[in-house]
């Protein structure tokens, strides 16, 4: 059995007891909460490895857990939700989920996404920086600027660790998602751009005074230091 544990929050039972029935067939260790109002604090107490959150749940809704679990760790947390829009799915990863999936799903396609997941922040060798100020911890998702912790989220990471890795290349945005989302699900121009502009404030709120990721006008991306 593995010794990751997967926290499922979920107000539909018969949903809930089968994603737990699936995972646990995967080697998962799982735990069931079926109202949002204790989230938070169990999060903070359990330090669970992935979250599986429902976005519509009573006591407290999927989004302003996320908004509040993102306040203190970076745990992966894949949004399950019967709203489809694309406004809907685009709000869910700017507030800092990783993943979304729409109802009604098959389990083993949740399970697949969570598998993508953990590979993704499977342990590697850490990175040698580009610069003296950008510091970048593959293995321990760990972003320094200037020596002041970024506080990325793991797809923020992803992308700015994948751009600064081949500084100077430009990426298009389909080369960005391919980057991000192995499992080829559907994301916007608009998603890309916004995790852009969401790394870009938060080196500005670093203290990086110097454009690091540069827009290249009808390409896409590049990382580029000026020193």
């Amino acid at each position: 059995m593995t010794n990751k544990h997967i926290l499922i929050v979920d107000d539909e039972i018969k949903i809930a007891r089968l994603l737990d029935d699936y995972l646990q067939a995967s080697q998962y260790k799982t735990s069931v909460l079926n109202d949002g109002g204790p989230v938070v604090d169990w999060v903070r107490k359990n330090r669970p490895d992935l979250i599986l959150l429902d976005l519509m749940l009573p006591g407290k809704d999927g989004m302003d857990i996320c908004r509040e679990i993102r306040q203190f760790s970076e745990v992966p947390i894949i949004m399950i939700t019967a709203k489809v829009e694309e406004i809907d799915r685009i709000i869910g990863l700017e507030i800092g989920a990783d993943d979304y999936i729409c109802k009604p799903f098959s389990p083993r396609e949740v399970v697949a996404r969570v598998k993508v997941i953990f590979r993704r922040i499977a342990p590697k060798e850490p990175s040698e920086p580009h610069s003296d100020k950008l510091f970048l911890d593959e293995e321990k998702y760990l972003a320094r600027y200037a020596q002041q912790n970024l506080d990325l989220t793991p797809v923020e990471f992803r992308l700015i660790f994948a751009l600064q890795q081949s500084a100077g290349k430009v990426f298009s945005r389909d080369k960005i998602m391919d980057l991000l989302y192995e499992d080829n699900r559907i994301v916007t121009d608009r998603t890309i751009d916004s995790h852009i502009k969401n790394l870009r404030k938060k080196l500005h709120n670093a203290g990086c005074a110097e454009e690091l990721i540069h827009s290249v006008y009808g390409v896409g991306y590049k990382y580029e230091p000026s020193m």
